[in-house]
């Protein structure tokens, strides 16, 4: 007698698994789980076989009936539908191996075994996404120019000019990945040089005068938020790191009795582990900030929990509260303001301000032979630079 729905709804388990056929060898088994799964019995070549349709009712009555008759079809043409079903499954691999889609899993899984920031994988992925549907499953020997051109002007319609440039530069390093595993032969995103919009490079907002500087100091000293934040804004200005870099920092990275911030290169842009100079000012408002934070990890933990660092919002939106924009201002820009005055005082070698600011040497030769971190030079930087900031805070009292 044929199943029905409710029928099969109703089957309840019992000890040992039992099956209730539907006709034409396609039975529902009953486990003592309660699950209840989809099989078809069938003869090929004179042998007895079993293929499995899946569990009910994620496979409904209607679809088990419809794969039983394909599988009798499979069998009138002399073919056994398990093997059918194996060799499908391999070719949906095999496809999947030659994909674009899984060629970029591929990369991006090789990018977090080489140890790549979290932050540089979210982004990396992010970008990823951005080729479904259109390219994901197309075999990648048969994407062409034209093809990612497509992709990437759905992207700059909405006016997203650096972001796809940033996805041309990742799709190219797939195919390139590609290309080193024998899966295609050229690059088509070489083609697509001076084809996109070119998005205006504006410098990050700082301040470098000095006189301005002292006013923001000021400002800083008075600020009316958390502790935390203004401790955090001194020494942005003081340290010049990079905003992740503080952010994310953890007590046993400091060493204030030697007057060191030992950074691992696990949370370093470079990926190379940096040493920073502490000078007298930044030593005191860590004190005080370790009354506030030291009974935990993170120096700035959120106000939510102290598991987990501050917003990465949170020093910026504090900058607007001061009054100033994001064309004046950023939590960024105090590197910029660093690095433009102590390269314009001319007391500073400009190998000793670029590692300072954890910068790596774009040229291969050059960085062959400038290995040394300037340490020494890096001490007395760091304590000129505090002193500095000192005196642009007194002259603004002054004002």
């Amino acid at each position: 007698m044929p199943l029905s729905d409710t029928g099969l709804r109703n089957l309840k388990p019992s000890d040992r698994p039992y099956k209730r056929f539907d006709g034409g060898g396609l039975f529902v088994q009953v486990n003592p789980s309660g699950s209840k799964i989809w099989h078809l019995k069938y003869r090929h070549l004179g042998k007895e076989k079993l293929i499995s349709f899946g569990p009910y009712p994620v496979v409904g009555l209607r679809d088990a009936r419809d794969k039983r008759d394909q599988a009798k079809r499979q069998l009138l043409e002399g073919l056994d539908p398990s093997a059918e079903r194996k060799l499908a499954r391999l070719k949906d691999e095999r496809d999947q191996r030659v994909a674009f889609g899984g060629i970029a899993a591929e990369y991006l899984s090789k990018l977090r075994s080489e140890g790549r920031a979290a932050q540089t994988m979210k982004k990396q992925e992010w970008l990823v996404s951005f080729t479904e549907p259109e390219l994901s499953n197309r075999p990648i020997a048969t994407i062409e120019a034209p093809d990612i051109l497509s992709v990437l002007r759905r992207i700059e319609a909405k006016g997203n000019y650096e972001t796809a440039r940033r996805l041309r530069s990742t799709i190219g390093a797939v195919f390139r990945y590609a290309i080193a595993t024998g899966r295609t032969r050229y690059d088509p995103t070489e083609a697509l040089k001076g084809a996109l919009i070119q998005p205006q490079v504006s410098p990050r907002a700082a301040l470098v005068n000095r006189e301005e500087i002292g006013k923001l100091l000021l400002k800083i000293e008075s600020f009316k938020g958390q502790a935390t934040t203004k401790h955090a804004l001194m020494l942005l200005a003081m340290l010049a790191p990079r905003p992740g870099e503080l952010r994310f920092s953890i007590w046993s990275e400091f060493d204030l009795e030697e007057a060191i911030w030992r950074i691992p290169a696990e949370r370093m842009k470079m990926r190379r582990p940096h040493r920073v100079p502490l000078p007298r000012q930044a030593l005191w408002h860590l004190s005080e900030l370790q009354r506030l934070t030291g009974n935990g990890d993170f120096l700035f933990p959120s106000v939510r929990s102290w598991k987990k660092p501050q917003s990465e919002n949170t020093w910026n939106v504090a900058l607007r509260r001061l009054g100033y924009t994001s064309r004046q201002m950023t939590a960024h820009g105090f590197r910029a303001t660093f690095s433009t005055i102590a390269n314009e005082s001319g007391l500073w070698h400009a190998d000793a301000i670029e590692r300072a600011l954890a910068h790596v040497e774009g040229n291969d030769v050059r960085r062959a032979y400038v290995r040394g971190e300037h340490w020494e030079e890096r001490v007395r930087m760091a304590q000129w630079w505090a002193d500095e900031l000192d005196r642009y805070e007194e002259a603004a009292k002054t004002h």
